[in-house]
């Protein structure tokens, strides 16, 4: 059997001081501070921008939804915006899903 575990030899010297649990706070609110600038801030940061843009919708607006459809806004409704896609195919979205607002006139530089 001490083939495999060599025997133990018994120490001489003191046990080691427990660490510092001055540090181990030190070490912990440094970690909140890390995720806190860079995962919860950025992520309220988009969560804000993406709410002011869906308030902002209006009729004639260009869109792009999450799926990748660009579309021209129709009606606006408080929870959902038609939208059409084509020549009379008018399709039924809620805002959430609008992913950015082009600028005027994409459409037709795109269908063209």
């Amino acid at each position: 059997m001490s083939f495999f575990i060599p025997s133990a030899i018994a120490q001489t010297q003191a046990a080691p001081a427990e660490p510092n649990q001055w540090v181990t706070l030190v070490m912990f609110g440094g970690l909140f501070v890390f995720m806190y600038l860079f995962v919860i801030r950025p992520q309220r940061k988009r969560q804000k921008e993406h709410k002011d843009l869906i308030t902002s919708l209006s009729k004639g607006d260009e869109v792009v939804m999450g799926s990748g459809l660009l579309a021209k806004i129709v009606k606006v409704d408080e929870e959902y915006i038609t939208v059409e896609a084509a020549n009379n195919v008018e399709l039924r979205f809620q805002k959430a899903f609008v992913h950015a607002v082009l600028p005027k006139g994409t459409i037709k530089k795109v269908s063209a």
